[in-house]
């Protein structure tokens, strides 16, 4: 399988990320990009989005609220017709995935 972070995102990829932002963890009141919670974003040619993620930890008791705005904000970006959130443990995460702003907002520092 070829590395998918070599492939760049189409437009509509792009806005379902931005559209990703507006997504916060309750707990941590960041949203999921910042977070580094979401791996790729692809939208097929029958306008099907499959978002593949992970979460901060397995037993996470938030994935069924999350689920339901993952694909609230994924279906709200004109040109998609259904979410497919494609949930992964590998690679697992950590706080390197987290963006600069999600660590500063943290009070995170390294």
């Amino acid at each position: 399988m070829a590395d998918e972070k070599d492939t760049p995102f189409s437009p509509i990829e792009n806005k379902v990320m931005d559209a990703l932002e507006e997504v916060i963890d309750p707990e941590l009141g960041i949203d999921l990009v910042n977070l580094g919670l979401i791996y790729d974003v692809k939208v097929d040619d029958n306008s099907e989005c499959t978002v593949t993620m992970t979460l901060t930890t397995m037993g996470c008791p938030l994935g069924d609220m999350l689920n339901r705005d993952i694909t609230k904000a994924v279906t709200s970006v004109d040109g998609i017709n259904k979410c497919n959130i494609n949930l992964v443990w590998e690679p697992v995460w950590d706080l390197s995935r987290m963006s600069r702003f999600a660590k500063i907002a943290l009070g995170i520092h390294g």
